[in-house]
């Protein structure tokens, strides 16, 4: 397998994203997967380094990502050289960097001087500027390529969960659940399924908006007159979207495991089972875009920031992810373009 140029940003410098980077990196056998390429400071490196005792991580330091070594990890500074670390604080310093490391590897994943993207960390208020006035890295990367239809896609060893509505108060959440939201991301989900995960015919559980899924109309009718004619547009166009199904029942008697990914109405409702079953290794993949973007599910924890004590688990499943993802598109380009040369054969003779 021919190695990617994977671009790593280094989130916040007063959080653990240095720490989880760092003992990912360590391990040398990583190389032979892929060419890591750090967006962010030598120095702030070299700072956290040292705050966890760590002697193994020996970054190359270039200028640009066309100067990566493919042996070795590589770091481009992009902040000021005066930056100043504060373990455990958001500072307006700390959302600078974050947004200089996020802007200049999406540059260059635009340009395709790397081939996917691998974000620790943010503080999604400290990093609010002009040129990110947005409420994560997801809103941003579907800004930057122009897409419309996106998914936050959380995944496990067990278990992949999409949402319908973000970032949203709970408060505005039922009068985002509309027919048209739900069969995009239904969509974009079967596509990602197919295209990224290479299940042939995905099996997709949607789950229903109120308490026992409305009740039969007494606790809500979301169910009745929104989703359930959802999944039945999509099955009519051959997507498997089977439910809606409850919630509360639906996770706790583990019926997830007979489903390829899950589609939630809304964030806690997909996300607190999902983080109870992932515990320490779920992964943040933005489906949709034209590029592969992975994070670990996990903010900052400027509690235990330098303290050594975070878990790398998520990071480098996320990492491993990219790399898996990148694989499966790159055959699948592979495979269109055999298909198409094929066409044009038969066409020709």
């Amino acid at each position: 397998m021919n190695k990617i140029r994977l671009g790593i940003t280094h989130g916040d410098i007063n959080g653990i994203s240095y720490e989880i980077i760092i003992k990912t990196l360590s391990d040398a056998r990583l190389l032979d997967l892929c060419t890591p390429i750090i967006y962010g400071s030598p120095k702030v490196a070299a700072y956290h380094k040292k705050a966890i005792n760590n002697n193994n991580f020996t970054p190359n330091h270039i200028n640009e990502a066309a100067q990566a070594n493919p042996n070795r990890v590589n770091i481009i500074n992009v902040v000021d050289e005066n930056i100043r670390v504060e373990l455990g604080k958001s500072s307006e310093e700390a959302g600078e960097s974050s947004f200089l490391a996020l802007e200049a590897a999406v540059n260059d994943l635009k340009s395709n001087e790397i081939d996917a993207l691998l974000t620790a960390p943010i503080n999604k208020h400290n990093i609010q500027r002009e040129g990110f006035k947005f409420l994560g890295h997801t809103e941003y990367l579907a800004e930057r390529f122009q897409i419309e239809n996106y998914l936050m896609l959380m995944i496990s060893d067990d278990i992949r969960v999409g949402v319908v509505t973000g970032h949203l108060p709970i408060s505005e959440v039922a009068s985002h659940i509309t027919k048209e939201a739900i069969l995009k991301k239904i969509h974009v989900l079967n596509k990602t399924l197919k295209q990224d995960f290479r299940i042939r015919k995905p099996r997709i559980a949607v789950l229903g908006l109120n308490p026992h899924i409305g009740d039969e109309g007494l606790l809500g009718k979301e169910e009745q007159e929104v989703i359930t004619p959802a999944l039945e547009e999509a099955r009519e166009k051959g997507i498997m979207a089977l439910g809606p199904y409850p919630a509360d029942g639906f996770f706790g008697n583990h019926q997830f495991h007979n489903f390829d990914a899950i589609l939630a109405m809304y964030h806690d409702q997909g996300l607190a089972p999902f983080k109870t079953l992932a515990k320490d290794g779920g992964v943040n993949f933005t489906a949709g875009l034209p590029i592969i973007r992975t994070s670990p599910d996990h903010g900052t924890a400027y509690e235990i920031a330098g303290d050594g004590k975070a878990s790398e688990e998520a990071f480098r499943k996320a990492l491993y992810l990219a790399i898996d993802l990148h694989k499966n598109r790159s055959e699948e380009d592979a495979l269109k373009l055999a298909a198409e040369k094929d066409g044009l054969k038969d066409t020709n003779q």
